[in-house]
């Protein structure tokens, strides 16, 4: 029986999600590439499962032209439509039939063609250069909702189906690769037909395939899984790293969540032009060439170290979203946010040197940024069309999304796991156990919502999650806690942080952490009202832990010497004010050596958000960092380099007039670390050692201090005479660069004219990044100007814009906002509205 009115194709418009009255269960898709025309044509045969009677079928399309379109039921009656609607806006193809097609099975039959994207988006060219001739590749980038411009389909994540696919007219010399191992090659002269497997079920997003020219490595995990990474052809010696990554990674998730990885392979390759950083295609895991290729004499540290974490979050979601998938975007956080907090397990499981957990806080910093404005959004959000996806890929969900599951983490492993030691390995053996071994086993195969995860975590913990996270996932923001000390008791006050300084409506259940003058004497409770007490007299007549000695103190002396830290070890996703007792104490603990890292963090971190929201003067922060004075510690020091590049921003337009004072502070706060660390690495160094004498050099070198610069400039000068000199370390090469840009301007542009030298020269991709990020930081704006244009020349590849752009100095910011406005339609032309525009607006109209 028919249930749609004929006359209405205007019933699927507007609407967020495609009608159920027809649900795919199998593509058979074949696809013809011609990369000299940078066109695309193609059949897909989409097996169907018609639910309801209908007259219409409605599926996604976008940007193709449609050619034969047919219906063949369970009967095998062809029904041809007697109208075929593209709907641009919408997205939709709608198939209008003279008469309903019956409930059952059949196969819905498509011929279309469309163009290779220039945008980086759906099935796109892509260049490299071979012999020194720029040749055409083609790639895929489905995600969010862009498989619609290679194939129409039901582009939704819960309609899950089997693919098979074929790409036919590959050139001989090229290499084909899908999510799938190759079934069968067949060759015609100087082209190939390439068969792939029948993939497991998947989401439309999660289909890709690759042409294009490449090395590669191969390795095998321990229960047979191939796994191979593609480079660029002569580079792939620059895959060992992640492919060893990889390689552990699957042996370490398999464990973890107790469910074998589900496909026979896994291939990972550097994609010469790429949006983001990678995607987690099905089996074939696609990444822009910096987060896949390691070199090492031009990886530093950093890269290194963001190059494990990557590897390690797109193999997760081969787990967390891709074999479990969230329902719909508005849960999409479960891939992101999970994955994000698992690449971290990993990482630390597989580097624990780098102390990764401690480094995590700059996720949550980021996430509480991102979340104390205004125009914020919270974790799960309502979707009213296909195209605001978009703007979900942002620190909220990746970011606030993994900080909360950490406070989860935390929350759950400590008060219902009941684990002797509340640390975090004990933890994940409990959840490994009980938690998200079941979530995986439960929804394999399966799509997901946000309720599903808090069911299933509350089933093995005993406790109502859902109560407690749902008020972290459905409204926008956070608290900032409050806290006052009064005769042994604290008092606590939540209300929600704004970054402007007024406070907003929303309220957390908040799980308090509490330390006081030891991290022997811990209380933890959870906060569900406004207002709350805690006494302590009980935990702080003995603090120190020698009740002898406490007998003999003064108590006021005693009360003098408490320090009191609200959210232990910042696990909570929220912000912590003291009174003016407590900061004082908390001070002199810092100068005291008594704290964690973590902690140190997360001080300096609070107090610079409240000193932003004017809720604590410029005066006490500027006291506060002075503790930090002799901090050597990576994550504490980098925070503080962080807050005196972000004061300086500042404080340029705010109050020219202290500039150079405020910026001498910062160079004499943080002089001490450059002069324990030097130029050079020494012999058996630490990860975290590079890490920081590259963070410190730079701030140096960007405050302005004279020494760094001159030494920078003369090792660059040595290095321009003789390139095999060993006083151009990788990890200093940035400092240098910005310090070399530095002395540049528009009648001395002997510096600026090598560093192009350089980048043209450069065959490393991590030195050509490194060498982009500088360029922009001349303090001369007609040099600033030229970087611009040259960043839209074509010797800079349009993903690499970004780097440019992220370098932009203080001096240069009017002449990038009065650039960008006048490019705006050319850089749109370009770039389109996609994943790259964003880091225009950020870099340029942020400051």
């Amino acid at each position: 029986m028919e249930h749609q009115d004929p006359q209405k194709i205007e019933q699927f418009k507007g609407q967020p999600r495609l009608p159920t009255f027809a649900v795919p269960k199998r593509y058979d898709l074949t696809i013809k590439t011609d990369l000299s025309a940078c066109t695309f044509s193609g059949t897909v045969l989409i097996g169907l499962s018609v639910l309801q009677a209908t007259r219409f079928l409605v599926l996604n399309a976008l940007e193709l032209v449609i050619n034969e379109v047919s219906f063949t039921d369970s009967h095998n009656h062809r029904h041809i439509p007697c109208d075929v609607v593209v709907d641009s806006d919408d997205e939709i193809l709608v198939l209008v039939f003279e008469q309903a097609l019956g409930v059952g099975d059949g196969v819905l039959g498509i011929g279309f063609s469309g163009p290779l994207s220039e945008h980086m988006k759906g099935f796109y060219r892509g260049t490299y250069v071979e012999g020194g001739v720029k040749k055409n590749m083609a790639a895929t980038q489905f995600e969010a909702v862009d498989a619609r411009r290679c194939f129409p389909c039901w582009d939704e994540p819960a309609l899950k189906a089997t693919f098979k696919i074929t790409l036919v007219d590959v050139p001989l010399e090229l290499t084909a690769l899908s999510n799938m191992p190759i079934s069968l090659e067949k060759v015609d002269g100087q082209l190939k037909t390439v068969y792939f497997e029948d993939s497991p079920i998947m989401s439309t997003y999660l289909v890709a395939f690759v042409i294009g020219s490449f090395d590669h490595i191969e390795d095998t995990t321990t229960d047979g899984i191939k796994v191979r990474v593609f480079c660029p052809v002569g580079k792939s010696e620059q895959g060992k790293f992640a492919l060893d990554v990889a390689v552990k990674a699957l042996d370490l998730y398999r464990n973890y969540f107790s469910m074998p990885y589900p496909l026979p392979k896994l291939d990972m390759v550097a994609v010469p032009e790429f949006p983001g950083g990678a995607m987690e295609n099905y089996g074939l895991i696609t990444y822009r060439e910096t987060e896949l290729l390691h070199d090492d004499l031009h990886s530093a540290a950093a890269n290194t170290q963001r190059l494990a974490i990557v590897v390690t979050h797109e193999v997760a979601h081969q787990w967390f979203g891709n074999l479990v998938t969230m329902e719909w975007w508005t849960h999409l956080w479960l891939n992101e946010g999970f994955a994000t907090w698992v690449s971290y397990l990993a990482t630390d499981k597989l580097f624990p040197e780098w102390k990764i957990w401690t480094q995590f806080l700059e996720m949550i910093t980021g996430g509480l940024v991102m979340d104390s404005l205004e125009q914020s959004h919270p974790i799960e959000v309502e979707i009213p069309h296909a195209r605001s996806i978009e703007e979900l890929f942002d620190a909220i969900g990746y970011k606030k999304g993994s900080s909360v599951i950490r406070m989860l983490q935390d929350y759950i492993g400590d008060d219902v796991f009941q684990c002797s030691e509340p640390d975090f390995v004990t933890f994940l053996a409990c959840l490994h156990q009980r938690s998200l071994a079941s979530y995986i086993n439960r929804f394999a195969c399966k799509n997901a919502k946000t309720e599903d995860l808090w069911s299933v975590l509350s089933d093995e913990s005993g406790v109502e999650v859902n109560s407690v996270m749902d008020l972290w996932t459905k409204q926008k923001g956070y608290p900032v806690i409050s806290v006052e000390y009064k005769d042994h008791i604290l008092e606590f006050e939540q209300s929600q942080f704004l970054s402007y300084g007024l406070n907003g409506e929303g309220q957390w259940i908040v799980p308090i952490t509490v330390s006081l003058g030891s991290y022997d004497k811990r209380k933890n409770f959870l906060l569900e009202t406004k207002h709350g007490r805690l006494d302590i007299s009980e935990m702080s007549g003995s603090w120190d832990g020698s009740s002898n000695s406490n007998e003999k103190k003064n108590q006021e002396e005693l009360d003098e010497n408490l320090w009191v830290k609200i959210n232990v070890g910042q696990t909570g996703f929220y912000r912590v004010k003291y009174d003016d007792k407590l900061t004082a104490r908390l001070r002199k603990a810092i100068v005291d050596k008594r704290l964690s890292p973590s902690d140190k963090f997360g001080i300096l971190d609070d107090a610079y958000a409240l000193c932003e929201a004017c809720e604590m003067s410029l005066s006490s922060l500027l006291s506060l960092m002075d503790a930090y004075r002799k901090e050597l510690d990576y994550i504490v020091s980098s925070k503080i380099i962080n807050i005196c590049c972000n004061v300086a921003k500042v404080s340029i337009d705010a109050m020219p007039d202290s500039v150079d004072d405020l910026k001498q502070f910062f160079i004499n706060l943080i002089l001490l670390s450059s002069e324990k660390l030097g130029w050079e690495p020494t012999s058996g160094e630490g990860h975290l050692s590079s890490l920081l004498r590259e963070e410190v050099l730079m701030a140096l070198a960007t405050f302005g201090h004279s020494r760094t610069r001159e030494e920078a400039v003369k090792r660059f000068q040595t290095y321009l005479v003789d390139r095999n000199t060993s006083g151009l370390p990788v990890d200093i090469r940035k400092a240098t660069y910005i310090s070399v840009m530095s002395h540049t301007s528009v009648t001395n542009r002997n510096g600026f004219e090598s560093l192009l030298m350089e980048y043209r020269e450069a065959d490393a991709v991590q030195e050509k990044t490194r060498i982009l990020r500088s360029m922009a930081s001349c303090p001369d704006p007609i040099i600033v100007l030229e970087v611009l244009n040259f960043m839209m020349s074509e010797e800079v590849r349009d993903q690499d814009v970004i780097y440019g752009l992220a370098g932009i100095s203080l001096e240069g910011r009017e002449t990038a906002w009065i650039w960008l406005k006048e490019n705006w339609d050319a850089i749109l032309k370009r770039w389109g509205a996609g994943m790259i525009l964003h880091y225009f607006i950020r870099a340029i109209v942020t400051p």
